[in-house]
């Protein structure tokens, strides 16, 4: 049996204490939370009631389904539209022109979600740049109501979600040996069969991994769906969010969270069995 080093257990301490005091013990809680109820005489029981909650009101039910199939569109697309921008940045330009690239991917990140929507909102509002700009052009002649909808809520998780794509791909398609391509293409393939038969299955635990970031950053956001999608579009995490400091009703806020956690991880699981993918070997 190998022996373990001083340093080993040295640096097993903080990732111990990261993994338990900071996601372990609040899972617990969280877990022991959503099963108490107080009942009609304020004492507290054990209970399944908060999440029979759930199913008894239809809001929450089927703001629980649109929340999964957004995320799962949203990631979807994240993938169709950052795919080429990853393939072009590693495999086309220069490395020295796509470091500038990627690192101009990278602003929305520094100046934070919460200006990137605002910015997005000056974009799509009536009197916004993109509506006067197709009403100058002679396209429409009234402005299109494009904000506080779920077109709106969709564009600002997809630009917010996009960069999570792309480094997991580029990490991927830079270990691609581009002599691989070179090849297929001397015996006569055809790009679709290059990109179908050499690209894709090469870059799958690349595209897993940005598929999972990016699942579960859309399914657990908050800030864009309440803001461009406004009132009209409900998402899960406005209703756990109303449950803790709106009714302050924490036991059924918990029991909310806890279904959205089973909810993404079961999505996930049920991805990786259909791509074929170990989670082990997707996270490496």
């Amino acid at each position: 049996m190998k022996k373990r080093s001083g340093t080993f257990y040295l640096l097993l301490v903080p990732v111990l204490l990261w993994l338990v005091m900071l996601i372990v013990v609040p899972h617990l809680d969280m877990f022991f939370r959503s099963f108490r109820f107080e009942t009609d005489e304020g004492a507290m029981i054990f209970s399944l009631n908060n999440y029979l909650a759930f199913f008894e009101d239809q809001i929450y039910w089927l703001t629980f389904v649109k929340t999964a199939l957004y995320s799962i569109g949203v990631t979807f697309l994240a993938f169709v539209v950052t795919f080429p921008v990853a393939f072009y940045l590693t495999k086309v330009i220069a490395k020295k022109y796509s470091s500038f690239m990627v690192l101009l991917l990278l602003i929305p990140i520094w100046i934070g979600e919460l200006v990137t929507i605002y910015g997005w909102m000056i974009l799509l509002s009536d009197n916004g740049v993109i509506n006067n700009f197709l009403i100058n052009i002679g396209l429409i002649d009234t402005y299109l109501p494009m904000l506080y909808n779920n077109f709106s809520m969709t564009i600002g998780l997809l630009y917010m979600s996009m960069l999570f794509m792309i480094v997991p791909m580029m990490s991927a398609l830079e270990s691609l040996d581009d002599s691989l391509i070179e090849a297929a293409s001397d015996l006569g393939a055809s790009k679709w069969t290059i990109f179908y038969r050499i690209v894709i299955p090469y870059t799958t635990p690349g595209i897993a991994s940005g598929g999972i970031i990016v699942f579960m950053l859309v399914i657990g956001d908050y800030v864009a769906p309440n803001i461009l999608g406004g009132k009209s579009s409900l998402w899960f995490t406005e209703q756990i969010y109303n449950k803790f400091l709106a009714t302050f009703n924490w036991n059924e806020g918990a029991a909310f969270g806890f279904l959205l956690l089973m909810l993404s991880s079961t999505i996930i699981w049920i991805a990786l069995k259909l791509t074929g993918q170990k989670l082990e070997k997707v996270g490496s």
